[in-house]
């Protein structure tokens, strides 16, 4: 069995009771985490208690996505001692912010760093990445395997990437942190559900799950713009939500 299971759902910091990005995406006992932002780092110990996760994907350097992997590398480090290290696949950026959190140890002691731009084979997933634009360097993910496709645009304003990022995918994680219309002003660095609904039809996908949610928004009005340009299963992220795949 595939599952995507949200750890997060907020952009920007968490609304009390909720957290910011992450995910966990289990695929034949292969476990990887996708985002690790304020407050996630405690639900994935609910799911995994130790951090045994196998992979760590986190697609820019913004702390809303990446903060909690710093207690990741903690529990690494005190209970997984000697252990081969983990992979860590980020912007360089992500690595500067760890390194800046706790310099000692070392975090490339902890985590075996890989540039996200490169892609690459992760377990039994071959990993695509996507250059979008945001305000600092972020990098969209596409996960395959044989019958999976899982596509995630971490944070990112409108852009051509999009389509084939999400081309056919089971699954798109897409952020849509603006509410109401399209902004007329740029540029643009973030999306509407409206938006995230449009591409995700162009790409012929077959699920769209809307996250990071800037706090306070109305998600079910989000759900439904989104489903005013797509006319597949629309879902709004909530933490502790399980989506099972394909």
């Amino acid at each position: 069995m595939t599952t995507l299971t949200v750890l997060g759902s907020c952009g920007a910091w968490p609304e009390p009771g909720r957290a910011c990005s992450g995910y966990l995406l289990t695929h034949r006992g292969f476990r990887i985490v996708l985002d690790l932002g304020y407050a996630t780092a405690p639900r994935l110990f609910e799911t995994v208690p130790d951090g045994a996760v196998d992979a760590v994907i986190v697609t820019h350097e913004h702390p809303d996505h990446c903060v909690d992997v710093s207690a990741l590398g903690r529990v690494r480090e005190h209970l997984h001692g000697g252990r081969p290290r983990l992979p860590l696949y980020g912007t360089p950026g992500v690595l500067r912010v760890l390194r800046a959190l706790e310099p000692r140890p070392d975090p490339e002691t902890v985590f075996e760093f890989h540039d996200l731009a490169r892609g690459g084979r992760i377990g039994p997933l071959e990993l695509i990445a996507f250059p979008l634009p945001h305000h600092v360097p972020n990098h969209g993910v596409r996960l395959t395997a044989p019958g999976l496709t899982v596509a995630y645009t971490g944070d990112t304003g409108p852009s051509a990437a999009l389509a084939a990022l999400s081309r056919d995918a089971d699954l798109v994680i897409a952020e849509a942190t603006l509410s109401g219309g399209k902004p007329t002003t740029g540029p643009r660095y973030l999306m509407t559900a409206g938006e995230a609904g449009a591409f995700a039809a162009e790409a012929g996908a077959r699920r769209l799950l809307l996250t990071h949610f800037w706090p306070g928004a109305d998600r079910a009005a989000s759900v439904a713009r989104a489903r005013e340009r797509f006319g597949g299963e629309v879902l709004a992220a909530t933490e502790g939500m399980v989506v099972e795949l394909p």
